[in-house]
């Protein structure tokens, strides 16, 4: 063996080292980031004293501080029905599902997206608190509590608290 291909060799086999070692970190990254869950907060969480004795509507906001999950449904034994809705200018259409984004927000506000308690099975006043239950497709089953406030409240931008 001469020195030239000597050389060469150990340059082969040192670029293919460094190579395979920057393929290995990116992998363990990419698993890193598949493995990932969601990990979500739902803060701001109230009703609208509702004005019709049959339908009331929710509003929330959830946050996720990981991978995307999925709102798929929402029960209460406060309705027979709870829906999911958007609005867009002032059409209201019903949703399967919302999704919750990686590192983001999924946000139900006056004027967008809205829960709607159906068939109300009593009507709840101002001060009373209901108990509903969000499902996700990744996280389960998540209890929160919607505290019943003024017809007309609506809560200022950023202003959210935990519930």
């Amino acid at each position: 063996m001469n020195r030239r291909t000597l050389i060469s060799g150990a340059m082969t086999l040192t670029a293919g080292l460094a190579l395979a070692g920057c393929s290995d970190s990116s992998a363990d990254k990419a698993s890193e980031v598949s493995e990932a869950k969601p990990s979500l907060k739902v803060s701001g969480a109230f009703m609208p004293e509702p004005t019709m004795d049959t339908m009331a509507s929710g509003f929330f906001t959830v946050t996720n501080k990981g991978s995307t999950d999925k709102l798929t449904s929402v029960t209460s034994s406060l309705a027979d029905n709870v829906t999911l809705h958007s609005t867009k200018g002032s059409a209201m259409k019903e949703q399967k599902s919302f999704d919750v984004p990686a590192n983001g927000e999924l946000d139900f506000a006056r004027g967008g997206n809205h829960l709607m308690f159906e068939s109300l099975k009593s009507k709840p006043k101002q001060g009373d608190k209901v108990a509903v239950t969000l499902h996700f497709q990744k996280s389960g089953a998540v209890e929160v509590e919607f505290p019943v406030k003024a017809a007309t409240y609506n809560p200022k931008p950023g202003k959210h608290t935990s519930h």
